[in-house]
C-alpha cells in the first residue's frame, strides 16, 4: 500500500480510530492489532511475501533470546554469525543474486569462455532493505550487550514489521524503538496534529514536487541526446530534487505516521542540501542508513584510527558498500566512488567535523562565504546524483560530456509544461525548509495565528490537489 494512493487515505484513519477507541486499554491487544494492520499494509502489495518478514523476525528474536541466555563467547559469537548470514543472505539472494550471475558471466566471456547458467526471475521484495536491517540491528546489539533481548514475540514482531517504516525506513534501532512496545501509549493531542502538519509536508513533497519533477527528469534523461546542454543541467537539479522531495517526503509521512500512533522515530532528513561541505550532507542525508552503516561497519573496521591507508580504506569500503545497498548496479556503486573521493580529503585534513551546527543559526540570510559552500556542495552532490540516475555509467559520462557544449546558453525546450508547477513549487519548498531549518519539519511548530495555520494547510491541501503529478509514481527507495 502506498502513502500516496486512495486506500491509504482510508486505511490510516480507520487503523487511528481502531487503534485509540477499541485496543487502547490492553496493550497486548493494541500491539497484536497493530502487527496485524502492518501485515495487511504490507500483503497490499503481495501477500506471499510476508513470509520474508515474518522469517526475518523470527529468526532474530530467536537469535535475540540465544544471546540473552547464553554467557558462553563461542556460542554467542556462532549465533551472531549465523543470524547475520541468514538476514544478509534473504537480503543479496533476492537483492544481489542475478547481478552476481551476470558481471560472473560477462566476466569469463572477457576470456573467451562463454557460459550459458540460469538465472532466476526474482522479485525484489519491497523494503527487504530496511527491515533486514532493522532486525539485524537489534541481535547486534543484543550481541554487544547494549540491550536486552526481548521474551515480547509480538513487540518484537511489531518493532521489524511498524507499517509506517516497513517499506522504506526509518531504520530505527530497537534500543530506542523497541521500548515504546512495552509501554502503555496514551493519546496526545499536539502529537498527533504535528504528526498531521508533518504528513501534510510530506504529501506536498512527494506529490506536487517529486512527481511532478520526474516527469520531466525522465523525459530529459531518455532524450538527452538531442536535448540542449541547458535542458541537461536541469535534468540534474530536477533530479536532486526529485530524490529529496520524494525520500525525504516519504520521511516525513512515515514519521508523521508513527507520531499519530504515539511512537518516536528518528528523524531521517536534516536539510541535506543546506550543507556546507559534503561530510555534513552526509550527516543529514538518509541519517538512519548512514548512522547504521556508521556504527555497524565503519566503526568496527576502525573507523578514521590508524594509518592513512586504513582510513582511506575504511572510507571507500562505506561507502562503496552504501553504494551497492542501493541497488545491484555498478551506477550505484560509482555514485558510492564519487563521495567517497568528496569525502576523503575532509577526513584526512581533518575538516569533515568542521560544520557540525545547521548553517546560519538564529540568522535569517547565510552569509556569502555560506552561501557559496553549499551552492559548492550541491553542485557536487548534484553531479553524483547523475550517476545514480543513469542506466549505465557510460551513459552518465555522456550526460555530463553533453553538458559541456555551446547549446549550453540555449533556451532549454521539449519540457512540456511541467516548469510552471516545478519552479514555483520548488521554490516554496527551499523557503519553508530555509526558515524551519531548525526544526524537524517544514511545518513544525508554527507561531504564527490559527487563522494563518489554516490558511496555509488549505493552501497545501489545495495545491497537493490541483498540482499534484497526473502521473502517480511509486517512492524511489522502493525499488531498493
Amino acid at each position: 500500500m502506498l502513502f500516496n494512493s486512495f486506500e491509504f487515505l482510508i486505511f490510516l484513519p480507520i487503523v487511528f480510530l481502531l487503534y485509540w477507541f477499541v485496543f487502547q486499554k490492553n496493550l497486548k491487544a493494541q500491539n497484536l492489532f497493530l502487527l496485524a494492520v502492518s501485515y495487511l499494509f504490507y500483503g497490499w502489495w503481495d501477500w506471499k511475501f510476508l513470509s520474508l518478514v515474518i522469517l526475518c523476525s523470527g529468526m532474530n528474536y530467536v537469535a535475540g533470546l540465544v544471546l540473552g541466555s547464553s554467557e558462553n563467547q563461542k556460542t554467542r559469537k556462532l549465533t551472531l554469525i549465523l543470524s547475520c548470514i541468514f538476514s544478509l543472505g534473504l537480503f543479496g539472494v533476492f537483492k544481489y543474486f542475478n547481478f552476481f550471475i551476470d558481471n560472473f558471466i560477462n566476466a569469463f566471456s572477457l576470456i573467451g569462455i562463454h557460459l550459458q547458467p540460469r538465472t532466476l526471475d526474482i522479485i525484489l521484495p519491497i523494503g527487504i532493505s530496511f527491515y533486514t536491517f532493522k532486525a539485524l540491528s537489534y541481535t547486534i546489539d543484543v550481541y554487544l550487550k547494549k540491550l536486552e533481548p526481548t521474551k515480547d514475540i509480538i513487540a518484537f514482531f511489531c518493532f521489524v514489521g511498524f507499517f509506517p517504516q516497513l517499506l522504506a525506513g526509518p531504520i530505527d534501532r530497537a534500543t530506542t524503538l523497541l521500548p515504546e512496545f512495552y509501554e502503555k501509549r496514551t493519546f496526545e493531542h499536539d502529537k498527533a496534529v504535528d504528526g498531521m502538519r508533518q504528513i501534510l509536508w510530506g504529501l506536498f513533497k512527494k506529490i506536487v514536487i517529486a512527481d511532478n519533477c520526474a516527469t520531466a527528469v525522465n523525459t530529459i534523461f531518455a532524450n538527452y541526446e538531442t536535448m540542449p546542454a541547458s535542458a541537461l543541467v536541469l535534468g540534474a537539479i530536477f533530479f536532486s530534487f526529485q530524490i529529496y522531495a520524494d525520500f525525504s517526503g516519504y520521511s516525513d509521512i512515515a514519521i508523521g505516521t508513527a507520531r499519530l500512533l504515539g511512537f518516536s522515530s528518528m528523524r531521517n532528513f536534516s536539510v541535506p542540501y543546506f550543507s556546507r561541505d559534503i561530510a555534513e550532507f552526509w550527516r543529514r542525508w538518509h541519517i538512519s542508513l548512514t548512522s547504521w552503516f556508521r556504527d555497524y561497519l565503519y566503526i568496527p573496521l576502525g573507523g578514521n584510527r590508524g594509518s592513512k591507508y586504513q582510513v582511506t580504506r575504511n572510507t571507500f569500503i562505506i561507502f562503496l558498500v552504501c553504494g551497492l545497498w542501493h541497488g545491484a548496479n555498478w551506477t550505484f556503486i560509482f555514485w558510492g566512488f564519487i563521495n567517497a573521493l568528496y569525502f576523503l580529503p575532509l577526513l584526512l585534513l581533518g575538516k569533515n567535523k568542521k560544520n557540525m551546527d545547521i548553517v546560519a543559526q538564529g540568522k535569517t540570510l547565510p552569509s556569502i562565504k555560506e552561501l557559496l559552500q553549499m551552492g559548492t556542495t550541491f553542485v557536487l552532490a548534484t553531479l553524483a546524483w547523475i550517476f545514480f540516475r543513469a542506466d549505465s555509467i557510460g551513459q552518465a559520462f555522456s550526460y555530463i560530456g553533453k553538458i559541456f557544449s555551446k547549446t549550453l546558453m540555449v533556451v532549454p525546450y521539449g519540457l512540456g509544461l511541467g516548469l510552471s508547477v516545478i519552479v514555483p513549487s520548488l521554490t516554496i519548498m527551499v523557503i519553508v525548509e530555509w526558515l524551519q531549518r531548525e526544526k524537524a519539519h517544514g511545518l513544525e511548530d508554527l507561531k504564527i495565528h490559527f487563522v494563518m495555520r489554516w490558511a496555509i494547510y488549505l493552501v497545501i491541501t489545495s495545491v497537493i490537489i490541483l498540482f499534484g503529478a497526473v502521473e502517480k509514481n511509486d517512492f524511489i527507495y522502493f525499488q531498493f
